[in-house]
């Protein structure tokens, strides 16, 4: 390997480890903020830690409260039945929210079939709840 493509996979990895971090932070805060998804920013992260650090996505699986989310996905390709609910709430909330505000009739209608094919995509995801010894944050969370 010649020191140029060196250099440029050194680049990549740093890059892949910044956006990790970027959807770290988001998933967190989407523990916290009702129409801001967890699960996605995590196996983001997840995805970007496998390239540009496998020693930080060993910690991201390993974290207590960020790690059964991830597992469970990785496992099962699965929800927990939590999640689901909250996602479908939050998609119904802001799709309803967005029909309202926006003027124009085919805007409307647009919305109306985009939340429809969400809906359906969404729904179609397994549900596998996580044991009780490694409930996450985000569900101590949703749950209160």
């Amino acid at each position: 390997m010649n020191e140029a493509t060196k250099v440029n996979s050194r680049v990549v990895r740093y890059i892949l480890v910044i956006i990790g971090w970027i959807a770290v932070v988001l998933g967190v805060m989407g523990i916290f903020l009702p129409l801001l998804p967890t699960t996605p920013f995590l196996l983001l992260a997840s995805a970007c830690f496998m390239r540009g650090s496998p020693k930080l996505n060993h910690w991201l699986h390993q974290h207590p409260q960020l790690g059964p989310i991830l597992v469970n996905w990785h496992q099962h390709g699965a929800v927990t039945s939590v999640v689901k609910r909250r996602g479908l709430i939050m998609i119904v909330l802001s799709f309803t929210f967005s029909i309202i505000m926006v003027p124009l009739w085919w805007h409307k209608g647009m919305l109306l079939t985009g939340c429809v094919v969400l809906l359906y995509c969404f729904n179609r995801l397994p549900i596998v709840d996580i044991q009780p010894d490694s409930v996450s944050v985000a569900e101590l969370d949703e749950n209160s």
